[in-house]
């Protein structure tokens, strides 16, 4: 019997997304799903791609993102990510999330991350997730509730502080709609002023929400420096007092004293994995980005300037060489570029590989969107990862590599039928030249097009094309996490 479908990439090596060695095959695929893999020769489609010597792996999922705004932006806002092969991103990390509060203001730093106030229109979640059915983003959606955004609704901007128990619960009953409305966890940015005083006590409180829904804690620690081992911890007590799996995001040992310290971070989330549901994310590079904040700038942490709004002309060029420039310290220069964002050169290379290796890594890229001079991950993540440090240095197989961005991912956000090549799973796809894939995009030119990165699908639906770029149709959705 002949089999139909809309389109078969045929003789490509498969990496399916599970970690399993790579194989040669078919895919084939009609409407949103994966039809059938393996040796498909008596099947006929509308579209045949030839796809030998090429790799088809699932569409990667980006971890740990900052595109709330970015998905509502049509194509060219997220060609950043599906020239990458990104068919899902997460969002709403940090603390930081475009609902459910209203602000009529520009936010304080660094919720600014995603725009003025004409962007902070969502008083819950379930706008959000309206505007993203109505207007269908490029790529799939899976959304965080962000604690920073909680506490500015529930304590009316006084932020400085400890809620109170009534402002708590206030912020766990937000949570629960928001949940119900079809967000997937909740996220704290607890190194930002915004939620520095929140002590753990209203984490715990306002997580108390996750367990009934099923959802994730995902966290920015508190600190990732001198006192990442505490931190480390108490994120392990608020996963367990809530009862829900934690996520730490873009896992690091910061500044130059603490280099080497993955040797002391690493065995600890071992030990806590081996009691409860733990992951984390990381991106491949030495280098942070987030908004400047003056009082942390230190000499011996290079930094570069991603956007400043009094002073865009400084976008791309060095700290130290505007305050040499301007005749003043590093501080004072930091204060006068307000609001800002950096660069921040903070990480040992032999840490990152540490922690990219690791088996309870996945990969998230931490981009800015809306920077306009961003760090170079938010355009080459996910080549960097396949061609500079599985190809080329070996780090892991390609294998590893691809599971670490695939089925791990969405098995850690319960993402079913995603992340994996098989028979019925859903159709987000990415096609690429393991010989040639890499990332393009460095410090100096940080938008950059990766190269190697061939198609990418979402749905079922071309997405991206080399040489052509975004489709014009959009046909994202968004994901809800399965409970488990």
């Amino acid at each position: 019997m002949t089999l139909r479908c809309d389109f078969i990439l045929r003789d490509a090596t498969i990496f399916d997304g599970t970690g399993a060695a790579r194989r040669r095959g078919d895919v084939a695929v009609r409407g949103d799903r994966i039809e059938g893999v393996g040796e498909l020769a008596g099947w006929t489609a509308d579209r045949e791609i030839d796809a030998a010597g090429k790799a088809v792996a699932p569409g990667f999922i980006d971890a740990h993102t900052h595109d709330d705004r970015a998905v509502l932006c049509g194509a060219s806002c997220m060609l950043c990510k599906m020239s990458q092969g990104v068919t899902t991103v997460v969002v709403g990390n940090c603390g930081i999330s475009l609902s459910p509060t209203r602000m009529t203001a520009r936010p304080i730093p660094p919720l600014d991350l995603l725009g003025d106030a004409e962007w902070w229109r969502f008083g819950s979640f379930a706008e959000y997730a309206d505007e993203l059915a109505r207007h269908p983003a490029p790529v799939n959606t899976v959304a965080l509730i962000g604690h920073m955004s909680l506490r500015v609704g529930a304590m009316n901007g006084d932020t400085q502080r400890a809620a109170t128990a009534a402002e708590a619960a206030r912020m766990q009953t937000r949570l629960a709609e928001s949940l119900a409305e079809g967000a997937s966890g909740f996220s704290t940015g607890l190194y930002y002023p915004p939620n520095l005083l929140a002590p753990t006590d209203e984490v715990i409180a306002v997580a108390a929400a996750l367990r009934d829904a099923g959802g994730l804690y995902v966290t920015h620690m508190r600190n990732e420096a001198e006192d990442v081992l505490v931190s480390i911890e108490e994120t392990l007590q608020i996963g367990r007092a809530a009862g829900v799996p934690v996520v730490i995001s873009h896992h690091k040992c910061a500044s130059p004293e603490n280099f080497g310290r993955s040797l002391q971070t690493l065995p600890a989330l071992e030990a806590g994995a081996a009691r409860q549901a733990v992951a984390y994310d990381v991106y491949p590079y030495a280098a942070g980005s987030t908004v400047l904040i003056p009082e942390r700038v230190r000499p011996d942490i290079p930094a570069r300037i991603t956007w400043s709004n009094p002073h865009p002309e400084m976008q791309g060029r060095m700290l130290s060489d505007i305050a040499a420039e301007w005749g003043c310290d590093l501080r004072e220069a930091a204060e006068r570029l307000l609001p800002a964002g950096g660069i921040f050169f903070q990480m040992d290379e032999a840490d990152v590989r540490r922690i990219l290796a690791h088996p309870l890594s996945m990969i998230g890229s931490d981009g800015l969107p809306h920077d306009a001079f961003p760090h170079p991950r938010l355009w080459g993540t996910f080549p960097r990862v396949l061609g500079h440090y599985a190809r080329d240095l070996g780090l892991f197989s390609l294998e590893q590599a691809v599971h670490k961005m695939t089925g791990r991912t969405a098995g850690v956000f319960g993402l079913r039928d995603r992340g994996v090549i098989r028979a019925g799973a859903w159709a987000d796809l990415v096609l690429f030249d393991p010989a040639t894939v890499r990332d393009a995009a460095d410090y100096d030119a940080p938008t950059r097009l990766a190269e190697g990165i061939l198609a990418t699908w979402v749905n079922g639906r071309p997405a991206y094309v080399a040489g052509e770029g975004a489709a014009a149709e959009a046909s994202g959705r968004l994901l809800t996490r399965d409970r488990p």
